[in-house]
């Protein structure tokens, strides 16, 4: 409905195409969680309104993308984006709604380039390191990218993360660099979709904040 086009086709060869892909994919898994999707992709109601008015004006007809409120953000979720907002390498309207976003969607439970829709991690590396390149660029080891906000946080503010001084020789490796392969939530959905279920995604639900 966003792009006319299904999202296992999007063409994202040059930046302005990547961006409004990644824009798409987080409104279209924000709303297969419920109709409030302004406040579940991280966005208050002028700068959903903006968004959508910008990047998919065929879609501003759409009723539950104007029955939004604007809430007040939860800290730990502002403290994420002003991270971001802190280290932006693009000038314009998408990097700080991608901050708001990208931050809104780490509190999901699963890998983050599941909970923004994306259709794997590569494509959350990519914008973060288009988008916010100097934070993204300090991640040398590939780190998930949850883990690594919040260790830059607590270094930010001379705290210790981690337990141990060497990562390979930490108990909490894998959580903070497992393997990022699976289905993408959007892939998941339609191919519920044409099963007639949709039971809850991918069976990895468990999984905490620090995926």
């Amino acid at each position: 409905m966003l792009t006319g086009s299904d999202p296992a086709e999007a063409g994202v060869d040059d930046d302005r195409s990547f961006d409004r892909h990644v824009l798409a994919s987080i409104l279209a898994v924000s709303a297969t969680e419920g109709v409030a999707v302004a406040e579940l992709a991280g966005l208050e109601a002028d700068d959903f309104a903006e968004l959508i008015e910008q990047w998919f004006p065929r879609a501003c007809g759409v009723a539950t993308w104007r029955s939004q409120t604007n809430d007040a953000v939860d800290e730990e979720i502002a403290m994420v984006r002003d991270l971001l907002l802190a280290n932006r390498s693009t000038e314009g309207d998408a990097g700080r709604w991608l901050a708001a976003m990208v931050a809104r969607r780490s509190m999901e439970p699963n890998h983050l380039w599941e909970d923004l829709g994306l259709r794997d991690r590569s494509e959350l590396t990519r914008l973060l390191m288009r988008h916010f390149f100097p934070i993204a660029a300090r991640n040398t080891r590939n780190m998930r990218w949850k883990r690594f906000f919040y260790r830059v946080l607590c270094e930010d503010d001379g705290l210790v993360m981690c337990t141990t001084p060497v990562c390979t020789q930490c108990s909490d490796f894998d959580l903070c660099f497992g393997d990022e392969s699976g289905e993408s939530r959007l892939a998941y959905q339609r191919r519920a979709q044409a099963l007639k279920t949709a039971p809850p995604y991918g069976g990895d639900v468990a999984r905490s904040a620090s995926a």
